[in-house]
């Protein structure tokens, strides 16, 4: 009796513990959110891809790139914005991030002019341009001292000669060649801010004394580090060689557009984990309690590990971190199913509890690393959103692991420890005390309640329905092809949301109005998606937008792609998912057998092959977070495959091999599924719960990748019974009654065993 109101007590207080800290982070929450980073589509801006190339049409290379790279984050500086991104991608493109800047426009041009260098007076009068320089000759140099300095190699020895000539016969004081990047006749000034040449907040590179006049290369000298000269070398490079930059895509979102996709998403997602947690606690009790306090700290963490990396918070970001809560929950449904398992099989709430958290184990591993495998391969290969949606996720998973696996069971333990719940298993996991045996008096455990379904009977006609599907899919691919976004097919893509009614013809009217031609109009509610086949200039962008903003007081988001970037985005779709199938095929190919990792990999391919036949049906756009998606949905469906495969290799391990046959095999495949099957169907409504959600509340923006991860769910959930497990039969019953070859002893082996003890 002590020992119970001692658990009570333990209980309670570990409960307010909890209870307390939930509190707490809700509270701690708000400020960090606040903290993040948003990228544009969640706070307004634009994003440009420019390709770089050399004007005198000499071969581009890395330092060229290097140089105008700095040139453009000197831009960026004078522009005001807030941690801007600045990525060089390739040998030969530059893409550059502007969230929340105020001009848009002026912004892009002042981006996308040619880098001007020159030479002036301490009167700011101009002297010379970068012309009488050797174009990027620019180099580190010394001085006489021995310090760092600036090597400038001068072409036009004679103009140089005159200049420092006249300078030089100035008064002491005037005697000054200030060198500037960029110079603005409106906002520039030696004698406002000479006293910050040399730093990131000025345009003025340098202001050296002249003593003498010269005609040969020359040296700026000055109190430089070594960094800073590299620095000031790859500015002056970047002015004195007018590279091209050509704008090849840009996406420009209106910062109430933005304000609204934030507000929407975030909406959704509080209401999809919150769903999640009172399913949990419906199906679970107190351990679903357990679980919602560590998606509470789940949550707080993927947030707050994201804050500390400085990753930027976007829209695939969102969806990232909804879904990894959707899959994290699988983490505690296989932990909780095998601990009831356990309990139904007689054995006591400690006992059940160390035996179910033992035996789930190694499924959740392996369907987690699978998942990372995916999260990895996006974020090398992937680009811009996809990068954000794979940073994300691989958080996701890492927490998961921490959070659903280790602190999750902690809690648990300290709860089963107390022995409060070992005569309230209805209280603590929703188990019947009716269901469990009473071992002592020999009683039969209750069957699982799918024993008498025969889950692989229709094996064959589930097998005919997916390549039916799939078969549709591919004539009208054939036929009429992908309904391809803009990230796939040259052109624009411009969103209106207005309160104000738009029309087709009205719409119609006014890209006509505007000299432009629509290949493509939709109108859903209060927004308006205009498809242009041809990929508009920076000046049309802005014209489109002031037009759309005045005529329907509209939010307006304009993506422009060339035909450049869409081959270039096709490729890495393809790379990235060759690369995903062959990483899992490695991976399960060791952790298990090659039987498992074949029939895994079909049930892959048939859920890719599935979601891409769904939207050539249904003539879904198809986008580069549809790849995500797809992606996403390979991880997801070999998480769910492998949990069934994990039983599977358990229960024929647990069987005398000599007397397998294929019958014997079929009916192991068949039970395995039955004892996951509970399971499964958790997983995927807790899963597919936030997705669904996401699509009715959510963003437009998103709705595709919504929709792909919709049909890749079902899908994936279908292959991991019907296509996985099938194809692993048809392979495995070959290998029956074959003899495995036994592994070689050596003597050293032997001898280490007897050392040990053990009886060889």
């Amino acid at each position: 009796m002590k020992k119970k109101k001692s658990g009570k007590g333990k209980v309670v207080k570990t409960t307010l513990f909890l209870m307390v800290l939930m509190v707490a982070i809700g509270f701690l929450f708000v400020p960090l959110f606040k903290n993040l980073k948003f990228g544009l589509d969640l706070q307004g801006g634009f994003e440009i891809l420019y390709k770089v190339s050399p004007s005198d049409n000499s071969k581009m290379n890395s330092s060229k790139l290097k140089a105008t790279f700095e040139t453009l984050d000197k831009r960026i500086n004078g522009l005001g914005v807030s941690e801007p991104e600045i990525i060089t991608e390739g040998s030969d493109k530059i893409r550059v991030k502007l969230a929340g800047v105020s001009d848009p426009e002026t912004a892009r041009t002042q981006l996308s002019a040619v880098a001007s260098l020159t030479f002036r007076d301490m009167d700011d009068n101009l002297l010379m341009t970068s012309d009488v320089l050797n174009a990027g000759k620019a180099k580190i140099g010394q001085d006489d001292k021995g310090n760092p300095a600036v090597a400038l190699s001068i072409k036009d020895t004679d103009k140089f000669y005159d200049v420092t000539k006249d300078i030089s016969s100035r008064e002491k004081g005037k005697n000054l060649i200030v060198i500037w990047l960029d110079y603005n006749d409106l906002t520039d000034s030696f004698s406002k801010e000479g006293n910050l040449c040399g730093t990131s907040s000025s345009n003025c590179l340098s202001a050296a004394t002249v003593g003498e006049a010269f005609n040969k290369d020359v040296i700026i000298q000055g109190n430089f580090t070594y960094e800073e000269v590299s620095n000031l070398v790859n500015l002056i490079n970047s002015g004195s060689l007018p590279c091209k930059l050509e704008e090849i895509s840009s996406n420009t979102v209106g910062a109430s557009f933005g304000d609204q996709t934030l507000q929407t998403t975030l909406v959704a997602g509080i209401i999809a984990i919150a769903a999640i947690i009172l399913i949990l606690i419906l199906i679970y009790h107190f351990a679903g309690v357990v679980s919602a306090a560590s998606m509470a700290i789940y949550t707080f963490l993927v947030f707050g590990i994201f804050w500390v990396v400085g990753g930027v918070l976007t829209l695939p970001g969102i969806a990232a971190l909804v879904l990894g809560i959707g899959m994290a929950v699988d983490s505690n449904v296989i932990t909780y199913a095998r601990i009831r398992e356990e309990l139904l099989k007689g054995k006591s709430l400690p006992l059940a509890f160390r035996e179910g958290s033992k035996s789930s184990f190694s499924a959740i591993i392996d369907s987690n690393v699978t998942t990372l495998i995916v999260a990895i391969i996006m974020f090398i290969f992937g680009e811009s959103s996809i990068k954000g949606f794979a940073t994300m996720l691989i958080i996701t998973v890492l927490v998961t692991m921490f959070t659903m696996v280790f602190l999750t069971r902690t809690l648990l333990k300290v709860f089963v420890n107390t022995g409060f719940f070992d005569d309230k298993i209805k209280a603590f996991l929703n188990v019947n005390p009716k269901d469990i045996p009473n071992v002592s008096k020999n009683e039969a455990v209750k069957p699982n309640k799918f024993h008498n379904v025969n889950f692989l009977k229709h094996k064959w006609i589930c097998l005919a329905a997916s390549c039916l599907i799939i078969i549709v899919g591919c004539v009208f691919l054939g036929t009429k092809g992908f309904n391809l976004s803009i990230d796939y097919k040259t052109g624009t893509d411009i969103t209106v949301v207005s309160s104000e009614k738009m029309t087709k013809k009205e719409l119609k009217s006014d890209i006509k109005y505007l000299e432009l031609e629509a290949s493509e109009i939709t109108i859903s509610d209060d927004e308006a998606s205009i498809r242009i086949d041809a990929a508009v200039d920076g000046n049309k962008v802005k014209e489109i937008n002031r037009y759309f903003e005045e005529k329907y007081d509209a939010k307006v988001n304009i993506g422009v792609v060339t035909n450049m970037v869409q081959k270039e985005l096709v490729k890495n779709a393809i790379f990235s998912v060759l690369i995903a199938l062959l990483g899992i095929i490695i991976y399960v190919g060791i952790r298990f057998k090659f039987s498992y990792a074949v029939g895994g990999v079909l049930a892959l391919l048939h859920d890719v092959l599935i979601m891409f036949s769904v939207f050539a049906i249904c003539r879904f756009q198809v986008s580069s977070m549809f790849i995500a998606a797809v992606l996403a949905i390979i991880g997801y469906s070999i998480n769910d495959t492998i949990v069934s495969f994990d039983r599977i290799r358990e229960n024929i391990n647990n069987y005398d091999k000599k007397k397998m046959d294929a019958s014997k095999l079929e009916e192991i495949a068949n039970r395995s599924i039955q004892e996951t099957f509970t399971r499964t169907i958790y997983t995927t409504i807790t899963t597919l719960l936030p997705v669904v959600i996401l699509m009715i509340l959510g963003s437009s923006g998103i709705f595709t990748f919504n929709v792909a991860m919709l049909v890749g769910l079902v899908a994936g959930t279908y292959s991991s019974i019907f296509i996985a497990t099938v194809f692993f039969l048809i392979i495995e019953k070959k290998n029956i009654g074959k003899v495995e070859k036994p592994k070689k002893v050596y003597k050293d082996d032997l001898e280490e065993k007897k050392i040990k003890g053990i009886n060889c």
